[in-house]
């Protein structure tokens, strides 16, 4: 096998699509603010997908600038993944809008030790964005450069949101395309070159602040994305509209991954078979055996910031790792992709990340934003796959279409599943809406009597419309619809233990007109017809008596329907 899959891609590519932006982006919200001015933000900043159950207002490209992070000169030593939710002080967080100055800490570490910095807004960029290109021209310090994408249009009329496309290979572009979506061909090598010594970087973005550098070309490219939305924002909105998604497969993958984490107006982030110096967790990756060596990675392309040299032999030594980055994208849209038969990818130390990153959707109340899949039959590196198109499909409707919810799907292969316990020491808080404090004084939280409490009998529902859990050995399930796009939907499935607590479960049902399941996680399902039989994966067999547990979850074609569900318990 070559030093690097992705090597084996040829870097091609001309030009992004573009149109303007009209409103500001979500960003974290003080829950203290007047509801006028909450109406007001609203009007301006309508796509919420979600994020409203975590209190979020506006987004610009960074929006940590106001929080004061200091990197310290040093940090001890951490064998496992670093707690997101622990400062570089020491001290917790525990509400929502504490997260937004964590991630700026977070950001400011990473670029210390993992990319380089992506410096601040130039001071000027303008540009053109027309139905077949955007043309990209940046000064700052003196020094100026430019660059262009192309564009394809869907059919139909605009503005259209659009997905900027990493070298040409990332998610299926038919696919995209079809879902009324702009698709913007950006070549990362006319920002930051692939092929250059780490001493004389080349492309627009070191024309403007050195070949000597120290910014990795992923940063790099990233930067270049942050310019293109930049133009997009400044045009008239008549071609494109406020709405980006960033995508790449491999070392576009990469780039993709970080483009999405350090601009916070990328709505929709999609890396595929990213490898090392993408997704997968640096600390697992380490530990994988057949993934592509840290220091491999960094040697190979000098896609990484100069200062990771230091951590290649150890990356214990880090503060940050990459589930940390996966947070950074939270609360938008993440839909991460790989491929578990190229063992050189990485794809177990994959599945570690998104599991660290998706605790951080967790605590902020947003789940459905990030969704991961594996599980994929097709070996071939940088395929188009059928595993991925509904996901895909929904992901794309949720956050550049405000349609619908995100799949929030965790669908790891059986060979590459990833297992956070083994990597982390911390646990996961319920970040509390507000500026400090996790429960308001009681003077605030408890109005008078008569407004209060209202008699037993109106709190508590008649026993006979409540659902006990079973007694004696048993268990009961039930299907949710998670979220319905019309031509297919997501099921999660609940399953509550009796009285006695069960090692192990099968369900079986019969689907009512039609639908089946094209896609799980999580389970091992049998269909014959319209009959379906599910039985645990031996790891989510076991639930507690009287416990109710989100056992798995299915992509499912059809009208979305919840037939009567059979449990047998072991």
């Amino acid at each position: 096998m070559t030093s690097s899959i992705g090597s084996q891609l040829s870097a091609v590519a001309d030009g992004p699509p573009g149109r303007a932006r009209t409103h500001r982006r979500l960003r974290f919200a003080l829950v203290l603010l007047a509801s006028i001015a909450v109406a007001a933000a609203m009007a301006l900043a309508p796509k919420i997908y979600n994020a409203s159950a975590a209190g979020f207002g506006a987004f610009s490209e960074f929006d940590g600038a106001d929080c004061n992070v200091t990197v310290p000169g040093s940090w001890p030593s951490n064998s496992q993944l670093p707690d997101p939710f622990t400062t570089i002080d020491g001290s917790q967080v525990t509400t929502k809008d504490q997260w937004e100055c964590r991630r700026a800490e977070i950001k400011a570490l990473a670029e210390r030790t993992i990319y380089g910095e992506k410096p601040g807004a130039p001071s000027s960029v303008s540009g053109t964005v027309s139905s077949s290109s955007i043309t990209v021209n940046v000064s700052d310090g003196g020094a100026s450069a430019s660059f262009s994408a192309s564009v394809q249009l869907p059919s139909g009329s605009g503005p259209f949101p659009a997905v900027i496309v990493y070298g040409g290979f990332g998610a299926d572009t038919n696919t995209i395309l079809s879902t009324g979506t702009a698709v913007i061909s950006y070549d990362p090598n006319a920002v930051g070159a692939e092929g250059t010594s780490r001493n004389n970087k080349q492309g627009a973005f070191y024309s403007l602040y050195g070949g000597s550098s120290s910014t990795g070309i992923l940063m790099a490219q990233a930067w270049g994305v942050s310019r293109i939305i930049d133009v997009i924002e400044q045009s008239d909105g008549s071609i494109l509209n406020n709405y980006t998604g960033v995508t790449g497969c491999s070392r576009y993958g990469k780039g993709a991954f970080v483009a999405g984490a350090f601009d916070q107006r990328v709505d929709l982030t999609m890396p595929i078979e990213s490898g090392t110096g993408g997704a997968p967790a640096l600390r697992s990756i380490a530990q994988e055996g057949g993934s592509q060596p840290l220091d491999s990675a960094y040697g190979e392309q000098p896609w990484l910031g100069d200062a990771f040299g230091s951590y290649t032999g150890n990356p214990g030594g880090l503060p940050v790792d990459t589930h940390e980055i996966v947070g950074m994208v939270a609360p938008r849209g993440l839909f991460i992709m790989e491929n578990p038969h190229v063992e050189w990818l990485g794809a177990q130390s994959g599945a570690v990340a998104a599991l660290g990153g998706a605790e951080v959707y967790k605590a902020l109340g947003v789940e459905d934003n990030i969704s991961y899949h594996s599980n994929v039959s097709d070996g071939t590196h940088c395929a188009t796959r059928s595993e991925w198109q509904a996901p895909l499909t929904q992901s794309i409707q949720a956050f550049l279409h405000d349609n619908g919810n995100g799949p929030g799907v965790i669908n790891m292969h059986s060979s590459k599943t990833g297992n956070l316990a083994q990597w982390r020491s911390w646990t996961t808080p319920t970040l509390a809406d507000g500026p400090g404090e996790t429960t308001p004084p009681d003077d605030e939280t408890t109005p008078p009597d008569d407004e209060t409490t209202p008699p037993d009998e109106e709190t508590t529902p008649p026993d006979e419309e409540t659902t006990p859990p079973p007694t004696g050995d048993g268990c009961t399930a039930v299907i949710e619809v998670a979220s319905d796009w019309g031509s297919g939907w997501q099921g999660n499935v609940l399953i509550t233990a009796g009285s006695s607590s069960i090692s192990g479960w099968t369900l079986t049902w019969s689907w009512p007109s039609g639908q089946q399941i094209s896609s799980s996680w999580n389970v091992d399902v049998t269909s014959s017809g319209a009959n379906v039989t599910a039985s645990d994966v031996g790891w989510n067999g076991a639930i507690a008596g009287g416990a109710t547990q989100n056992a798995w979850g299915f992509i499912g074609s059809g009208s979305a329907t919840t037939p009567a569900v059979t449990c047998t318990a072991r």
